[in-house]
């Protein structure tokens, strides 16, 4: 069942009386509606507040992978289509040991070294039945990632339009494509 978020309806006042606009509900697959604590922060997001009805681009991310130069290219993806509507979300995580020994680590790797302003959640699996809520769907309706810097490109609906190997680069013109499809 999916999860509703509804955005506030537009109170009118005519005539001493109030009437609302009926609400707009936008849906939001259930494997996003869950708490993800951010990298390296107390803070945590749920992806349904950030993401309802938009297409993500969803990658498994590694700090001392020989494809960590590919946070570069997915900050400047993030930065071209996020007024188009694309939510790029960033997954740390171990699986391939890879990851930093400590998340402090991990997110000057990130943060500082590649200036990353898109959402990272902090190290967690991505494969197997410990894998987080997200990566459980994605490796449902995909194949589970293979290597770190997976991407999966998913439409509006949560549904994964296509996943793309750690050698894909992101400005891959293929990538590129089946990100415009889902705008």
């Amino acid at each position: 069942m999916k999860h509703l978020r509804l955005k506030l309806a537009t109170v009118a006042f005519i005539a001493g009386s109030v009437f609302a606009s009926p609400a707009v509900a936008e849906s939001c697959p259930s494997f996003l509606d869950h708490e993800q604590r951010r990298l390296h922060s107390d803070e945590t997001v749920n992806l349904c507040d950030i993401a309802a009805g938009k297409p993500l681009l969803v990658v498994n991310t590694a700090s001392y992978c020989g494809y960590t130069g590919q946070f570069e290219g997915l900050e400047k993806l993030h930065q071209r289509y996020a007024d188009d509507g694309l939510v790029v979300v960033g997954f740390a995580s171990d699986d391939f040991q890879q990851e930093a020994d400590s998340e402090e680590d991990a997110a000057d790797i990130c943060f500082k070294n590649f200036g990353v302003t898109f959402t990272m959640i902090a190290p967690g699996p991505v494969t197997g039945p410990d894998a987080n809520p997200v990566f459980r769907a994605i490796n449902q309706q995909s194949e589970p990632p293979r290597w770190n810097f997976t991407k999966y490109v998913l439409d509006a609906d949560g549904n994964v339009v296509k996943s793309f190997p750690s050698r894909v680069t992101p400005d891959d013109a293929e990538l590129l494509e089946a990100v415009e499809s889902v705008l």
